[in-house]
Order: C-alpha cells, then sequence, then structure tokens
C-alpha cells in the first residue's frame, strides 16, 4: 500500500482524496455523517408540517413570506453548488489556483445567502412582529430554517480554512479529502434548502 509520505512527495493521482485507505475511509465515515443529518432534518421538516397551521393568531405563510427574496436566494445556493462542483474538478486536474479560486467564490455566494437570510428573518421580526415566540408556526420555522442557516455558516467557516490550509500546505492526499467532503456537505445543504423553499416558502404560499 503506498504511504502518505510517497503520495505528497510524488505525483498526485487522477482523484487524491482516495489515494489512501484514510482518505476513502473519510469519505465514507461522511456519507455515514450525511445519514444522520438527514434523519435530524427530516425531523424538523415533520414538526413544521404538524405545526404550519398552528399561527395562533399571527401571519400566516401565505401573509409572510416573499417568493421573489427566496427565489433568489435558492438561486444564489444552487449556483455555488455548480462552483464547488467546478473547484473538485479543478481539485482532480491539480490546478490548485483554480481549485481555490472556485472555493472562494463558493464561500461568496454563501455568504450572500446568508445575508439575504439575515435580511428576511430581519423583516419578519421587526416589521411584522414574527419571532419564535409568535407562534407554534413561528417557532417551527425559524427552528428549521435557522438550523440549516447555521449549517450554511458552518460551511463558511469550513471552506474558509481549507482555504487557507491549501495556500500553506497546497494540495496533497491529506489536504485533498477534506476539500471533497467539504463539497459533499455543501451539497447536502444545497439539496436541503431546496426542500425547504418548496415545502415552507412554495407549499405556504399556495397552501
Amino acid at each position: 500500500m503506498t504511504s502518505h509520505a510517497e503520495h505528497v512527495n510524488g505525483e498526485l493521482p487522477h482523484e487524491p482524496e482516495k489515494a489512501t485507505l484514510e482518505g476513502r475511509n473519510k469519505v465514507l465515515g461522511f456519507w455515514l455523517f450525511l445519514g444522520g443529518e438527514a434523519v435530524l432534518f427530516g425531523t424538523l421538516f415533520a414538526t413544521f408540517l404538524a405545526l404550519r397551521n398552528q399561527n395562533n393568531e399571527g401571519p400566516t405563510a401565505g401573509e409572510l413570506f416573499s417568493l421573489p427574496i427566496t427565489a433568489v436566494a435558492t438561486l444564489i445556493l444552487l449556483v455555488s453548488s455548480l462552483t464547488s462542483v467546478f473547484a473538485i474538478q479543478a481539485m482532480h486536474r491539480h490546478n490548485v489556483k483554480s481549485l481555490i479560486n472556485w472555493l472562494i467564490v463558493t464561500v461568496g455566494l454563501g455568504l450572500a445567502f446568508l445575508g439575504l437570510e439575515i435580511y428576511e428573518f430581519y423583516e419578519y421580526i421587526v416589521h411584522e412582529s414574527f419571532d419564535m415566540k409568535t407562534s407554534a408556526f413561528s417557532s417551527a420555522f425559524y427552528t428549521l430554517v435557522g438550523f440549516h442557516g447555521a449549517h450554511v455558516a458552518f460551511g463558511v467557516v469550513w471552506i474558509g480554512i481549507l482555504i487557507g490550509q491549501l495556500y500553506r500546505k497546497g494540495l496533497n492526499v491529506v489536504t485533498a479529502p477534506k476539500v471533497y467532503v467539504s463539497a459533499m456537505y455543501w451539497h447536502f445543504i444545497d439539496v436541503v434548502w431546496v426542500f425547504i423553499f418548496s415545502v415552507v416558502y412554495l407549499l405556504g404560499k399556495v397552501a
């Protein structure tokens, strides 16, 4: 079996994230982690669906939500998923400069999404008097959407740290699995947001 040192000092394979047993185990372990995250989000979705009509005379979803803002946020996050794909493609070409640039774009889009979400929450709380304590619906909404936003914020910080590691250490069989699983994580939170946009916002406007 090829050692870490041999890969770090020699030429990298096409898929450096799978070049070592440790790297493959990281990818497999992260799939298991994402499975647990899916169960957790599934529970939050089920709770939201059970409580979405319990508005305690507060604003309803149809009165509250603004689809143009959430549609723009959705587009931003979907594009960020595409840029993370470009980053992995650059990694497989061993183009570190392009890899870092695409990761920077991904982080920038993630920050733009968070900015829109913060603005949305501000509008609801300040102008609509819709906060966590307004109703069971508001509690379920902020828990689900806020929990997803926290995941996006974590992903932004994580990828930012990886960018720093790539600047310092370059691309090798140690950094490559970290980049790969961060892209897996980013795709996961993008998919979760598509469900949030469909179940929370679209269903809320038409139901």
